[in-house]
């Protein structure tokens, strides 16, 4: 590896790593403060909720990778700028548009161990902080799951336990379900079949029913039956998608065509970790150009603020067309890639004529 190449790398490395420490304290501090707010009046220790903040601090941080990246490239600018070893490059012939490709080539390595590797350990770390933190809830005792048989809720009412299986949800209804109600000590009450439920309310509306009691059937029109879940809840138990890895989420989106449940959400995060190297090496060129154009400017400071203001920018763009696919008021893949064309326009036109900067 030739000496230059070598030297930019680790100076790059280093401001990764330095800035990814600084936002790593940020984030667990911030998550702590939330565990210690949560289980106030809970009896666990402070190196519980300690443990709480460490599981849920790498999913967050995946999440704001992308501001790294661009923070991280300043950071590693403005030392070549006050070394004046941009200068000296310069002089020998060495182009700005040659470091911004060594850099970017540092980004792609760094984003392919971040999905490949980070990725899927922050959503295992994330899938044991919710399972653990579910435990000191009131929803500890509820459960919902989608697998290749449908839908499975487990309910507690009074001292009586729900066990429903449906084979698909259609909107507001169940289709095709199986209610087996039980005591607390799980015997047998009655066992409820029918081909429609209104979960729109808690209070679901069970459409012609065949009930099951001790071997003796008897059929209605209508009953109601009461449970924790609603359609609404249902929707909200399956949208934390950052704690499934890619594999499984291709899992349960397989599963989710299988209930006939809307797949948008999955479709939006699978593309989102498709995309998310090209995210980050944009980063990084974005950041790069933004230095060159206001290098001139003596205060950091000032070009710090002006990263984090075009950070804030870019993320509420990101989330704008976010919420536009998940509502399906445009394509989901356009709601991912449009932002990410658009970044690709201002980056090339702030890259003209970068080696006269």
């Amino acid at each position: 590896m030739k000496t230059y190449i070598k030297f930019l790398s680790q100076y790059f490395l280093s401001s990764f790593f330095y800035v990814l420490l600084i936002i790593f304290s940020l984030v667990f501090i911030v998550n702590l403060l939330s565990e210690l707010e949560f289980f106030k009046n809970i009896d666990v220790g402070v190196f519980f909720t300690i443990y709480l903040s460490f599981l849920n601090s790498p999913a967050v941080i995946f999440e704001i990778f992308p501001f790294i990246f661009l923070i991280s490239t300043q950071l590693f600018f403005i030392k070549l700028f006050n070394n004046d070893e941009i200068k000296i490059f310069k002089y020998t012939g060495f182009k700005n548009s040659k470091i911004l490709i060594i850099i970017s080539f540092v980004s792609l390595i760094l984003s392919m161990i971040i999905v490949s590797v980070f990725y899927t350990t922050s959503s295992n770390l994330k899938k044991l902080y919710l399972e653990t933190k579910s435990n000191y809830t009131k929803d500890g005792k509820y459960l919902a799951v989608i697998n290749q048989n449908g839908l499975w809720i487990r309910d507690k009412i009074d001292n009586k336990i729900l066990l429903v299986n449906s084979s698909k949800i259609d909107k507001n209804f169940l289709i095709d379900n199986i209610i087996t109600e039980f005591t607390s000590n799980y015997e047998i009450i009655r066992n409820i079949k029918s081909d429609k439920i209104n979960i729109i309310e808690n209070n679901w509306v069970i459409y012609n029913p065949e009930i099951l009691v001790r071997n003796t059937i008897e059929t209605k029109n209508q009953i109601n039956l009461y449970s924790n879940f609603n359609s609404k809840r249902i929707n909200s138990l399956f949208s934390n998608l950052s704690s499934l890895s890619f594999l499984k989420l291709l899992e349960l989106k397989k599963n989710y065509i299988l209930l006939n449940y809307s797949t948008i959400e999955i479709n939006i995060q699978i593309q989102k970790i498709l995309s998310y190297p090209l995210y980050l090496i944009l980063m990084t060129l974005f950041s790069g150009a933004l230095m060159f154009r206001v290098k001139s400017y003596k205060s950091n400071t000032f070009k710090i603020s002006i990263g984090l203001f075009l950070c804030v920018i870019i993320y509420y763009f990101n989330n704008l067309f976010n919420a536009l696919g998940t509502t399906e008021k445009i394509n989901y893949i356009l709601s991912i890639w449009i932002p990410l064309i658009i970044l690709s326009f201002v980056t090339i036109i702030m890259l003209v004529r970068i080696n006269e900067k």
